[in-house]
């Protein structure tokens, strides 16, 4: 199983919602759905990363990595995500030198999680 990157798109960015328009998390879901998925990374679309104030937020995971949320995103920011997304699926333990993450992933790091464990 490769990369997950999860987007949410029930995120509102602390906006009122605004009538028959999607929210900003659905923008920016639609936006990376948009371009095809780097090899190894599945884009997957979630309800809630419980990352409100910093939302837009999406998530990387995989199995025996370490687990990464940013925020906020923004629809604009796709490419810079997906790019993201492709060095973490490739990089071993999901851990991308810093150095060599695009700016907007040294500074919208909202949390880091280790990875589960895999093995007894």
């Amino acid at each position: 199983m490769g990369a997950i990157l999860h987007v949410c798109i029930t995120c509102r960015a602390g906006q009122a919602p605004e009538a028959g328009q999607p929210c900003p998390g659905a923008r920016l879901y639609a936006a990376l759905a948009e371009q095809p998925a780097p090899a190894g990374v599945r884009v997957r679309a979630v309800e809630c990363l419980s990352a409100c104030g910093n939302g837009p937020a999406i998530a990387l995971s995989a199995p025996g990595r370490w687990s990464y949320i940013h925020g906020p995103m923004a629809q604009e920011d796709a490419p810079s995500i997906l790019g993201f997304a492709a060095a973490y699926a490739a990089a071993p333990e999901g851990i991308v030198p810093w150095r060599a993450r695009p700016a907007l992933f040294r500074k919208h790091v909202i949390a880091r999680l280790p990875p589960l464990e895999t093995r007894e």
